[in-house]
Order: structure tokens, then C-alpha cells, then sequence
């Protein structure tokens, strides 16, 4: 059996087989006219538009050379203070993760007295 919703009795109610592929009444229509050409516009060439460079200059020879000069810097503290700060802070940090880890296995370990 098929079924159909009734919008009169907002209920489902049973049917024939093409008023369930059809609901509310809604018949497919042929259209007698034909459909719009979709691709009407005239197409433009790629040598009609302008070309821009958003990429800029390529840096990376200059960087290679910057980062490759044998001067006993470490290559993580090249470019000066900001290297060094984040070099530093991320240390710091680490240690006291350390520590802080260390701490809370200790008091974990040892029982509670009541």
C-alpha cells in the first residue's frame, strides 16, 4: 500500500501509487517552451585579463645563504633576540613543566595521613 500526507488532515492516508509519487497533487509539466541557453556569454581568452605577481620576490636564495654562513651560531638562534627569547621562554617552560611533573609524582606517591 502506499501512503501520501493529506494536508487537509495532517495525517498520512492511503493511496494509489501515482498520487504517492505525485503529493499534494502536484503533476510533472512538460514545458512547451525551451530552456535558456546557460552558456549564452561570450567567453574571454586568458590573455584578455591582467597578470599580477602577489607572490613577490623569492627570499629563499638570500635566506639559504643568511642561514647556511658558518658564523658558530646555532641555526635555531640566527636571527638574534627574538630567537633567543623563544628559545629561552620555551626552556623555562620545560623546566618547570619538569619540575612541576616531578612535584606531582611525589604527592601522588605518598599517602594521606587521616
Amino acid at each position: 500500500m502506499y501512503y501520501k500526507f493529506s494536508g487537509f488532515t495532517q495525517k498520512l492516508t492511503g493511496t494509489w501509487a501515482s498520487d504517492a509519487y505525485s503529493p499534494q497533487g502536484l503533476r510533472p509539466v512538460v514545458s512547451t517552451e525551451a530552456p535558456p541557453i546557460i552558456f549564452a556569454t561570450p567567453t574571454k581568452l586568458s590573455s584578455d585579463f591582467a597578470v599580477y605577481d602577489y607572490a613577490g620576490k623569492n627570499k629563499v636564495p638570500e635566506l639559504q645563504k643568511f642561514f647556511q654562513k658558518s658564523d658558530g651560531v646555532p641555526i635555531h638562534l640566527k636571527r638574534g633576540l627574538p630567537d633567543q627569547m623563544l628559545y629561552r621562554t620555551t626552556m623555562a617552560l620545560t623546566l618547570g613543566g619538569t619540575i612541576y611533573c616531578l612535584i606531582a609524582l611525589y604527592m601522588a606517591s605518598r599517602p594521606r595521613n587521616k
